[in-house]
């Protein structure tokens, strides 16, 4: 599994980040977490508001700031 952090480098990035990576452990799964501050990179993805989470390739949320339970939710999907 590959989860992508998608922003620029605000607040609400770097704490979404830090929540993917602990929702990860939490989950006993295992997955890659990635941060892309590119911005054509997450342009791309049609994400117009940061921070974003991609799981495989697929964009499941923008704009917020997820929790830990709400990203351990969606890994387990």
């Amino acid at each position: 599994m590959k989860i992508e952090i998608l922003g620029t480098g605000c607040a609400k990035c770097a704490a979404l980040e830090k929540a993917a990576k602990d929702a990860v452990a939490k989950s006993g799964k295992f997955a890659q977490v990635v941060k892309v501050d590119d911005i054509m990179k997450i342009m791309e993805y049609g994400v117009m508001s940061t921070p974003g989470l991609v799981i495989d390739g697929k964009v499941v949320s923008s704009g917020k700031l997820l929790s830990i339970d709400e990203i351990v939710a969606l890994i387990n999907g």
